[in-house]
């Protein structure tokens, strides 16, 4: 029977529209829309008699520093600047540890490179020739044989066909130069933060004006005075 009730055309029922007089107000809203609103409504209420609870029953000998190291800026809590949080020698040893890391990631792109410009040209510099197999007697050349079957079975990267072979080629470059531009990227960040750890020690600097600096280069150069050893 659920076959032919859904053989026999049925009349489409729509959602009531807002009426003509009433469009200023928008779109008519429906139960689903309704059921939204009013679970947002009771969860706002909700929230609001826990914080009078909580303001209620507070303890009015109650201290932490929050209350004094924060401010109310247009009704939002900001606490104040934590620039004086760490000292100066924990501060050069953060420096410290954040460039090890990067000189490490440096020197494990450099190896990467390294490697695959390797691989690249052993690829670009592969001879086409055959190889060609000496045998002194027929046993030998049997088993001379029986290896390159058996190599055969176990392809390798100059056995496949070109085709793939030039996909994989066009990866592998794509691959380098994007590991290229990582590592200028990474070498850029450490000279940064190489600059910004050696501007955190002591002595008397300057920053040398365009005039002065002898090579040219976007980045400030600064110089130390000269001072006596003991």
């Amino acid at each position: 029977m659920s076959s032919l009730r859904n053989a026999i055309p049925r009349k489409a029922h729509k959602e009531r529209a807002q009426p003509h007089s009433r469009r200023r107000f928008g779109l008519l809203e429906k139960h689903k829309d309704y059921v939204e609103r009013a679970r947002a409504f009771h969860q706002k209420e909700q929230t609001l008699q826990k914080l009078r609870e909580k303001a209620a029953f507070r303890n009015p000998d109650e201290f932490y520093f929050k209350m004094i190291k924060t401010k109310t800026v247009k009704g939002i809590h900001k606490l104040e600047s934590e620039a004086n949080k760490y000292t100066t020698e924990e501060l050069m040893l953060m420096k410290t540890q954040d460039i090890g890391y990067i000189l490490q990631k440096l020197q494990t792109e450099k190896k990467k490179i390294e490697k695959l410009s390797g691989m690249l040209h052993s690829l670009d510099n592969h001879s086409s020739s055959k190889h060609v197999y000496y045998a002194d007697d027929r046993d030998e050349a049997r088993e001379i044989q029986a290896k390159v079957s058996e190599d055969r079975k176990n392809p390798t990267f100059e056995d496949l066909p070109k085709d793939i072979k030039r996909k994989t080629a066009a990866a592998s470059y794509r691959e380098l130069e994007a590991r290229k531009n990582r590592v200028q990227e990474l070498e850029k960040i450490y000279m940064d933060m190489a600059m910004q750890k050696e501007l955190q020690k002591k002595g008397r600097k300057r920053k040398l004006r365009q005039d002065e600096i002898v090579t040219s280069d976007s980045r400030p150069v600064y110089k130390w005075r000269q001072e006596r050893k003991r």
